[in-house]
C-alpha cells in the first residue's frame, strides 16, 4: 500500500467543505483543517470542529491573510484541498502564493465543486462569477502547480429537496416551476459522493492535470424527468409552469442579488445544459464512473424517496 497524502482543508466548516473533510479522515488520510481561531467559538461551527476532532482531523490555525501562517500549515501536507465560499474565490490567489513559496504540494484542488467554468454559456451575474474561478485556474497553471479541478455539478443537498423551488422548504405537492422546456439534462451528486470521490482522486495519477467530472448515469436527468420521478412517489401530477427562456433573461435582469445569480445559475444548467452539453476529452478531463467503475452512488431516484 502506498502511503496515503496528507490533505489540508481549507473552508472545511462550510458547506461543502465539511464533507471533504469527513471523507478524508474516513479514508485515512492524515487530515487537518485550517481554521480561523474566531471559528472555534463560532456557536454552529464548534459542534462540527468538535466532529473533526474525534474523526482525527487536526486544526492547525491560520488565515488567508496571514502568509506565514499559511506557508507553516501548507509545509505539514502534501495535498492542499480549497472548499472557499463564493466571496473568497479571488483571495485564493494568497494560497496559491503560499503553496508556491512552500514549494511541496503534489496536488492542489482549488475551490470549484460545480459546472466547468471553461465551458459554459451563462449569462450575468453566473459569468463573472465563472470567470473569478477561471481566473484561479489560470494563476495555478501559469505557476506550475499540479492540480486537479473538481467538477461535480449541482449538489443534491442544495437542489433536490425542493426540486429547485424559490421560497420553499419542501418538494412541490400541486405545482412546479420549470425553467426552460425541462428537456435539458442536469446532473446532481449528493455531497456524501462529491466528497468520497474528490479523497479517492487526490492519490491517483490518472487525475494529475486534469478536471475530474462527476456523471453517474443515474444522476443525470432532465427536469421532466425529475418531476415525473417524483410525481411517481406522491402519486400526484403536479401543474408545471414553464419559464422560457425570453422570459427567464428577463427575470435575471430584474431581480436582485442573491436572486439573479441563482436565476443565472439555474439557466446555465438547465437552460444551456451546461453540465452535459460537450464531450470528455482524454486531453483535459476523466470521468469519475470511468475512473471507479466499482463505485456506488446514491441516485437521484433514490435521494428523493427521504421526502415522501
Amino acid at each position: 500500500m502506498s502511503v496515503k497524502s496528507k490533505i489540508l482543508v481549507l473552508g472545511g466548516t462550510g458547506y461543502i467543505g465539511k464533507f471533504i473533510v469527513e471523507a478524508s479522515a474516513k479514508a485515512g488520510h492524515p487530515t487537518f483543517a485550517l481554521v480561523r481561531e474566531s471559528t472555534i467559538s463560532h456557536p454552529q461551527k464548534s459542534k462540527l470542529i468538535e466532529s473533526f476532532k474525534t474523526s482525527g482531523v487536526t486544526l492547525l490555525y491560520g488565515d488567508l491573510s496571514d502568509h506565514e501562517s499559511l506557508v507553516k500549515a501548507i509545509k505539514q501536507v502534501d495535498v492542499v484541498i480549497s472548499t472557499l465560499g463564493g466571496a473568497q474565490i479571488n483571495d485564493q490567489v494568497k494560497l496559491i502564493a503560499a503553496i508556491k513559496e512552500a514549494g511541496n504540494i503534489k496536488r492542489f484542488l482549488p475551490s470549484e465543486f460545480g459546472i466547468d467554468i471553461d465551458r459554459h454559456h451563462a449569462v450575468e451575474p453566473a459569468a463573472s462569477f465563472f470567470e473569478q474561478k477561471a481566473k484561479i485556474r489560470r494563476t495555478i497553471e501559469a505557476e506550475g502547480i499540479p492540480y486537479t479541478y473538481v467538477s461535480c455539478n449541482a449538489f443534491a443537498g442544495y437542489f433536490l429537496p425542493t426540486l429547485g423551488q424559490q421560497n420553499v422548504t419542501a418538494p412541490p405537492r400541486d405545482k412546479v416551476v420549470i425553467l426552460g422546456d425541462g428537456n435539458v439534462k442536469g446532473i446532481y451528486v449528493t455531497e456524501e459522493d462529491i466528497g468520497t470521490y474528490t479523497i479517492k482522486a487526490v492519490d491517483d495519477p490518472r487525475t494529475l492535470n486534469k478536471t475530474l467530472y462527476f456523471r453517474p448515469s443515474a444522476n443525470v436527468v432532465t427536469f421532466n424527468e425529475l418531476v415525473s420521478l417524483w410525481e411517481n412517489k406522491i402519486k400526484s401530477t403536479l401543474v408545471k409552469i414553464y419559464v422560457p427562456e425570453d422570459q427567464l433573461i428577463k427575470l435575471i435582469q430584474e431581480s436582485p442579488f442573491p436572486a439573479n445569480l441563482l436565476l443565472a445559475l439555474g439557466h446555465s444548467t438547465l437552460v444551456k445544459g451546461d453540465c452535459t452539453n460537450f464531450e470528455i476529452d482524454s486531453s483535459f478531463g476523466v470521468e469519475v464512473t470511468e475512473l471507479y467503475p466499482e463505485g456506488k452512488f446514491t441516485s437521484v431516484d433514490n435521494y428523493l424517496n427521504a421526502f415522501v
